[in-house]
């Protein structure tokens, strides 16, 4: 996403709109710095300084725990806000946790917007995210813009109001159904296999008909061969998969199906044997298969 900002020329292309960036592991930010030699690239020592140097703010962190963290600490991203100051939160975090910072931002006069994305790393790499937001439309119509940053960044961009929390709710709509999607394909792959299909013709079958599906193209024939390299890691997914079960919950909507989905990625996020918790979320195939008669001796190295 950083990326993008330089490479389409909204921030860094000059002394006057560097683009300011901090990692909790700095590293990271210089690693990141060094690829984009000519760039006015700025590595902060803290959130606070990011949010103080710049008019607007974009937060990605992986989990509620890293986000409540980073917002909160003393040198976080609360404390840099100011009169005006704008800060937009693009990870999949707990409703609550939206909401509670979009109103210690707006405390003190700041905007706020709630924008989860909809897409990975090659889609983020390619500007071809979704943004899915709530809070301020001011905000969001002035990033939406012709030379907007969410217009770089992504392919769409969806406003569902300005109730914060709306944004989060879209998005675990939508990584609830991608995990048990792609739960119940792992499903269907390990059966074809086990009573004597070639997974590599059932994919193509697939392909062909009402339930061809992108995710399975993408991720079927890297599952076949164990091809697990983490775009969306599996511990990310089951995160996303437990918010929306409790959303779900909350709402006194059945949800049965995500329920059961929801528990194979918990196992495999678990599992004692085998590291898939960082692994990609197609990794969820490997704990089918151990739960099932599958043979693996058709499965190729």
């Amino acid at each position: 996403m950083a990326a993008r900002l330089l490479s389409e020329g909204i921030a860094g292309h000059s002394e006057d709109s560097p683009l300011v960036i901090w990692n909790r592991t700095v590293e990271k930010c210089l690693q990141f710095k060094s690829k984009f030699e000519g760039k006015n690239i700025v590595v902060a020592s803290s959130a606070k300084e990011v949010v103080q140097s710049a008019s607007i703010t974009f937060s990605m962190l992986s989990t509620p725990a890293a986000s409540r963290a980073v917002f909160d600490a003393e040198d976080g991203v609360l404390a840099g806000v100011t009169e005006g100051k704008a800060i937009v939160d693009c990870a999949t975090l707990a409703e609550a946790d939206m909401v509670r910072m979009s109103e210690a931002v707006e405390n003190k006069n700041g905007r706020f917007l709630e924008a989860p994305v909809s897409g990975s790393k090659i889609p983020a790499a390619m500007g071809a995210l979704i943004f899915l937001c709530a809070g301020s439309q001011e905000l969001f119509e002035e990033l939406e813009s012709e030379l907007g940053a969410l217009k770089v960044m992504g392919k769409a961009s969806h406003y569902f109001g300005p109730k914060v929390g709306l944004g989060t709710r879209a998005k675990l709509v939508v990584n609830s159904l991608m995990g048990t999607m792609l739960a119940a394909f792992g499903e269907g792959l390990a059966l074809a296999e086990s009573v004597g299909l070639d997974g590599d013709k059932m994919i193509e079958v697939i392909s062909q008909g009402a339930i061809q599906s992108p995710i399975y193209a993408l991720k079927g024939p890297k599952m076949l061969v164990k091809d697990h390299a983490p775009n969306f890691p599996l511990k990310h997914a089951h995160k996303d998969m437990k918010l929306a079960s409790e959303m779900a919950r909350t709402a006194r909507v059945e949800y049965s199906v995500m329920q059961a989905a929801e528990n194979l990625y918990l196992q495999a996020r678990e599992d004692p044997e085998v590291n898939l918790a960082d692994m990609d979320f197609s990794a969820v195939f490997e704990t089918i298969h151990k739960k099932s008669d599958s043979d693996f001796s058709r499965r190729r190295p």
